[in-house]
């Protein structure tokens, strides 16, 4: 198809990967030539009672794919390694407009990173994962430093304020 211009028209479709395949299905995509998207998101993840930052999808198993309907070749797609689908409503792909794509990438830090939403806000209840006070539990106040945070602890029937650190503390619900 083309428009009035002589252009190409193509759009975004959203492809279905295997379990943990997305990064695999982008790379033989592209080596194939296609158009890839794949939003990435800097995650806070806790291993071994420690913090770690973690580069991960931003929509796990999905990947967006920019083809045209008419010229594009579709059918090695399927059969690309990490790719489990196209994305259909019945025998239809589903396309995604440019403007939602342009507005997940307008989001993107410099890095081409959507960044780690900061998962502790004031009246979190929390509990205390490591040091003397392990296993108390409290109310997160504020963070006061990069690595420290302020809680309200019930100590000895008295509430306290105490500064940890933010890698000692997980949210309870």
């Amino acid at each position: 198809m083309t428009d009035y211009k002589g252009k190409l028209d193509k759009a975004w479709y959203l492809i279905y990967a295997k379990p943990n395949q997305e990064i695999v299905a982008q790379q033989q995509l592209e080596r194939q030539g296609y158009t890839t998207y794949l939003p990435m998101i800097m995650n806070a993840k806790r291993r071994n009672g420690r913090r770690r930052y973690v580069e991960e999808p931003f929509f796990p198993r999905y990947l967006f794919i920019h083809l045209d309907q008419t010229n594009d070749n579709w059918s090695p797609i399927r059969s690309t390694m990490g790719v489990s689908s196209i994305v259909r409503f019945g025998m239809q792909p589903v396309s995604v407009s440019d403007e939602v794509i342009e507005f997940i990438k307008q989001r993107e830090n410099p890095d081409g990173l959507h960044e780690v939403q900061d998962e502790l806000t004031q009246g979190d209840n929390v509990r205390v994962l490591d040091g003397p006070m392990m296993g108390l539990e409290g109310v997160f106040v504020a963070k006061t430093s990069e690595q420290r945070v302020m809680l309200l602890l019930d100590l000895m029937g008295k509430t306290t304020r105490v500064q940890i650190d933010v890698d000692a503390i997980e949210v309870v619900a």
